[in-house]
């Protein structure tokens, strides 16, 4: 019997107890340990703070040396922050420890264009310490990026690339329902928006991500964040939002090069949105547009990518890499006798 890859979980909010319960299902699998610093966690059983419905004899920790240290597991899979910023300490103190890590922060997908420095620095400690770090999701990490570049690898030419992920937030976790701004005044959208905080995060890294894979260099990359309007009210099973008030969001990124508008990013996510799609659209020699009617779902997609990239990840070479640096994502299809 192959051994099981051992795996502690870093972080456990919403995408960090999916992922537990996903590895659950995988023979391939086995959880050695949890982290996190919310005192309402710590010193729980994983089971108990994952919302699996029984112990699995894996007590949450807030020391993650410790952790490491006690258990040697073969991968931390990290999902804390979206920023850089935010998990710079972890991500270094898991690098150290000699652990090849997969992690959700939106920032690490491709780090190279707004974060150099902070890319170099960690693409180096992973080499001293012969380790792998990848950053990967739904979105950066696949809809809206690796999709997009795999979707090129059959054109001669392409000179311009627009991608559209149009989503029904009313079917996504509450944390997402919050960050897409529903509920919202106009202006209480605006003045979050104004924080640089607000709204989704990692359209420019996608954008350097597909740039870097076909050979562009960007010059420019435009943003802009709106409000979704609800004319009438809408409602998921968590939020009621009132006409007139904030059912979601659109944000679009730009691309130019040369003054030229190659590469464009629209994301939309708003409550009860009726045309839900992701849309790729290649013009190139050939031109291509693929749509998946209903969109990926998010939630389910981002811990499916995270645990399906773990053996890779593990057969990767050290340093920080990105999706595009690793082989083609599949599903690992073996599960657990029920």
């Amino acid at each position: 019997m192959r051994q099981k890859i051992k795996v502690v979980q870093y972080g456990i909010g919403p995408i960090g107890a999916g992922v537990v319960k996903l590895l659950l299902s995988k023979e391939q699998f086995q959880i050695v340990g949890g982290i996190d610093v919310d005192p309402n966690k710590v010193g729980k059983d994983l089971g108990e703070v994952a919302g699996i419905g029984k112990q699995l004899g894996v007590i949450v920790s807030n020391d993650p040396k410790k952790v490491f240290f006690n258990t040697k597991p073969d991968v931390v899979v990290h999902t804390t922050s979206s920023f850089l910023r935010n998990v710079k300490d972890q991500l270094a103190g898991i690098i150290k420890a000699g652990l090849d890590l997969v992690s959700s922060c939106e920032e690490l997908a491709y780090p190279w264009t707004r974060h150099p420095e902070f890319a170099k620095e960690i693409d180096s400690l992973a080499k001293k310490y012969k380790v792998t770090v990848l950053g990967t999701g739904i979105n950066p990490g696949f809809a809206m990026d690796t999709l997009v570049i795999a979707l090129t690898g059959v054109c001669h030419d392409v000179k311009k690339i627009s991608v559209y992920r149009v989503q029904d937030a009313s079917v996504r976790r509450l944390s997402f329902q919050r960050k897409i701004g529903a509920g919202l005044t106009p202006e209480e959208f605006n003045k979050r928006v104004a924080s640089a905080t607000f709204g989704h995060i990692g359209l420019p890294e996608s954008m350097s991500m597909i740039a870097a894979a076909v050979g562009w260099r960007i010059d420019e990359i435009k943003q802009e964040i709106k409000p979704v309007i609800a004319r009438v009210p809408v409602e998921s099973s968590q939020i009621k939002v009132e006409a007139g008030k904030c059912a979601g969001i659109q944000q679009v990124a730009r691309g130019f090069t040369g003054g030229t508008e190659v590469l464009t990013l629209l994301l939309r996510a708003t409550i009860g949105e009726k045309n839900a799609r992701d849309e790729i659209d290649i013009e190139g020699i050939p031109n291509i547009n693929m749509v998946i009617k209903g969109a990926i779902h998010g939630d389910l997609a981002t811990t499916g990518i995270i645990v399906n990239m773990i053996p890779k990840v593990l057969s990767a070479k050290a340093g920080l890499l990105t999706m595009k640096d690793l082989p083609v994502p599949s599903a690992l299809l073996t599960v657990k006798a029920s």
